[in-house]
Order: C-alpha cells, then sequence, then structure tokens
C-alpha cells in the first residue's frame, strides 16, 4: 500500500497511449498506484522532456522503420537517449516480453539493442522462467489477468466443436499449420474460427484455406473487446499453435474467460498450467497434428466441469504496486534521488 509520503515519479513508457482497449499498456496504466505519473513514448519526449525512468517495452520496436534511412536515424536517436540517461543518472527497466525480437533485425540494430541492454539498470520478467543475466538484475512481475476489464460484458455459452484462433496473426504463430492439421480432420461437427488482423500475405493464405472448406470461417480484423469475449465464449477450445511461446497475453485472455488452451510444451507455458490447476492448459510436443487436437478435444470433454483457473495475484492493481517498488529500486541503484511528496512532471 503507498502511504502518505510516497516518492511521486514519472515514468516514460516506450508505448503509444492506451486506447481503451485490452493493450497491455491500458492494463499497465490502469494498475498504476497514484504516485506514479505515465508518460508516452515519443523521441522528442525521451530526449527533451522530463521523467524519471525510462520503462522499455519491446525496445526493437523503437529502432525499426521500413526504410533504411529512418532505421538508421532511429538508431542515432537511440544512442543519443543512452547518453543522455547516463548522464542525468535516469534508470532504464525494460520488460522482457519475449527471449528475442520474433523476426530476427541486422547487425546494427543488434548492436544499438545491446547497448540498450547494458544500459538497463533492471529487468522485470513476466514469468519466473525468463533467464536474465546477471540474476540480480531480475525482478519476476507477472503478466495481468483480464478479469476485471472483462466483468462486464456478456460471455456467450459455448459451442461444442467450436475451435478458436484470435489475436494477431504474425507468421511465427502457426495459423498456416492450424488450418492444415483442422482441415485433415474429417470431422463434420467441428469448426474452426480465426479472428485477428493478420500480417502481410496471411490474410489471403487463410481466405484461400477458408474457401475450400466450409467449416472454416474468419474475422480478420481488429475486433472490440466486447466482439472478443463473445468469440472466446463461444470456443470450446481455444488452439494457439506459436512456433515461438513464452510470454502470450492471449493465452490468458482465454483463461481469463474460463476458456482451455491448447498450445505448445514450454518451460513458461508448463509453470503456467501448474499456476492455473489441472484441465485448462492442454500441452503437446513437436507440431501440432490432427492426432493431437483430437485427443485434446477426447480429455477436455472428459474432463467436465471443474474449477475456474486459478490467476490469484495477477490482478493488475498487485502488479502495479509491485512495477512501483521495482522503479524505486532502480532509482536506487542509480543514484538518482526523487524527493517524497511531489512529481517531477
Amino acid at each position: 500500500m503507498i502511504t502518505t509520503g510516497a516518492k511521486n515519479i514519472t515514468v516514460l513508457q516506450s508505448l503509444s497511449p492506451p486506447d481503451g482497449t485490452t493493450r497491455y499498456v491500458n492494463q499497465v496504466v490502469d494498475g498504476a498506484p497514484a504516485a506514479v505519473t505515465m508518460r508516452f513514448f515519443s523521441w522528442r519526449t525521451a530526449l527533451l522532456g522530463r521523467y524519471d525512468i525510462l520503462h522499455v517495452h519491446w525496445p526493437e520496436l523503437l529502432i525499426r522503420a521500413p526504410r533504411p534511412l529512418k532505421a538508421r536515424l532511429r538508431r542515432g536517436a537511440l544512442y543519443a537517449l543512452l547518453l543522455r540517461v547516463r548522464m542525468q543518472r535516469i534508470p532504464i527497466v525494460r520488460t522482457a516480453h519475449n527471449l528475442t525480437p520474433h523476426e530476427a533485425g541486422a547487425g546494427a540494430e543488434t548492436r544499438a539493442l545491446n547497448a540498450l541492454d547494458a544500459r538497463t539498470a533492471l529487468v522485470i520478467r513476466l514469468n519466473p522462467t525468463t533467464p536474465v543475466e546477471p540474476e540480480s538484475r531480475a525482478v519476476t512481475i507477472l503478466h495481468g489477468h483480464y478479469r476485471d476489464r472483462f466483468s462486464g460484458m456478456t460471455l456467450p455459452e459455448s459451442v461444442s466443436g467450436r475451435i478458436l484462433y484470435f489475436g494477431l496473426i504474425r507468421p511465427y504463430k502457426g495459423v498456416e499449420t492450424l488450418l492444415q492439421v483442422f482441415r485433415a480432420l474429417p470431422v463434420p461437427d467441428l469448426t474452426l474460427r480465426i479472428v485477428g488482423r493478420p500480417s502481410s500475405g496471411l490474410e489471403t493464405v487463410i481466405s484461400t484455406e477458408a474457401a475450400q472448406d466450409p467449416r472454416i470461417s474468419s474475422v480478420l480484423r481488429f475486433v472490440s473487446d466486447e466482439e472478443l469475449v463473445a468469440e472466446v465464449g463461444l470456443a470450446e477450445l481455444v488452439v494457439l499453435p506459436y512456433r515461438e511461446m513464452h510470454n502470450s497475453g492471449v493465452l490468458l485472455v482465454a483463461l481469463s474467460l474460463d476458456r482451455p488452451v491448447l498450445v505448445p510444451s514450454t518451460p513458461s507455458n508448463l509453470a503456467l498450467a501448474d499456476e492455473v490447476g489441472p484441465d485448462w492448459i492442454y500441452l503437446y510436443d513437436g507440431e501440432l497434428t490432427p492426432e493431437i487436437l483430437c485427443d485434446t478435444l477426447k480429455r477436455m470433454r472428459a474432463a467436465g466441469a471443474h474449477r475456474r483457473p486459478q490467476l490469484s495475484g495477477r490482478d493488475w492493481k498487485t502488479l502495479g504496486l509491485q512495477s512501483y517498488q521495482t522503479y524505486l529500486r532502480a532509482l536506487q541503484l542509480t543514484g538518482r534521488t526523487v524527493r517524497a511528496g511531489r512529481n517531477t512532471r
């Protein structure tokens, strides 16, 4: 609990402002205690604005650009920012959403990201399996659930045989594999629903597969939270056949809405499966196959009704207080002083 006399701090998040949806930044801001003022990223603010902490998420996105010249300019801006934070003793806190960027960058990008990592005071990991070197820099703050966010929305009853993939559709998430696996199952009472905004080229792949199988339908755009709750609610099983999976907000959305999920077996998914309790997270090794999908449905139906997934300790207010304590620790590590009862905006 934050008491009177707490240190008010301003945090620059390397994210765009909240838009009222389930984006990670929305939940971070909603959960922050009153002692924390959030600012949101622009290069002007980063280089010239006033703030006490720089909190970095997905750092590669700060310096990537469609044109090489613009990417080079952004890398230059990052080096200037690193000089500023060193001179003014502004600590960097980074949330490790992934083990590595999902799409690899060039050597110049890697060098810039390594320079950022060298200046990072503390690394927040969203699950205890994330390796951080040295371990003394690691702080574990779990990814929050979405039960509060969805509490006022109507959750429909699930439809038997309805399989759902939802979320951003990117190459590493294995949607093409799911389509091929599903089409190989000659079961007329199964349906597959694909919901989300696809990256370049994948819309054509999904539409082509759907045109050849009337059991497949899709909504290939960003959907509102109300639509999302309805789509997840109708699912009997959510399938996320990612080729790389370490942390997933989509997985937590499904669990927050009490829908079982089939995901690849990874250290982080194993830990989460133990946390939430039996018969909510089904794991598989290797590539997804028709046999794995069919067996999962049988096991899930045999399990019957059971308690909701255990997600205590993942509410955003609790996580916000943990983040605040992490910011104070980072300030202490870098020797930057913030007086109690005032704000540096």
